[in-house]
């Protein structure tokens, strides 16, 4: 997810949690016992909003963790093929050629002799 949708998601939890804290001191100022706060509408959905929101960025949070882990993993392959192929470099440099010597020595091929000419006939 974006930077965007986290930074309003963020702005939306703050505030919701500042509606909740003036209805709570409302509820307070106004003398209504725990057990009727806990009932009250407002707070009710107040508190459910939170939690929504707070399930949200969670998911986000959740998401920017999985990219972070796969870009990692995607790292670790490319670097892994890497020296991969560098052995395999090595490996090459130090492996003679078929000719058996350093390539600069040429073997001195026979030479065929020439086939015997058939007599002319006249």
């Amino acid at each position: 997810m974006s930077l965007k949708r986290k930074d309003a998601l963020m702005r939306q939890k703050a505030d919701g949690e500042n509606k909740l804290k003036g209805r709570l001191d409302f509820l307070a100022g106004k003398g209504v016992d725990a057990g009727k706060v806990e009932k009250d509408t407002i707070v009710r959905k107040l508190k459910a909003d939170i939690r929504a929101v707070n399930a949200r960025l969670k998911a986000i949070a959740d998401a920017e963790k999985l990219t972070q882990d796969l870009a990692k993993a995607k790292a670790a392959k490319a670097a892994a093929k890497l020296k991969e192929k560098e052995g395999e470099k090595a490996e090459k440099a130090e492996k003679p050629k078929k000719g058996g010597g350093t390539g600069q020595e040429k073997k001195a091929k026979p030479e065929k002799k020439a086939a015997p000419k058939a007599p002319e006939s006249e």
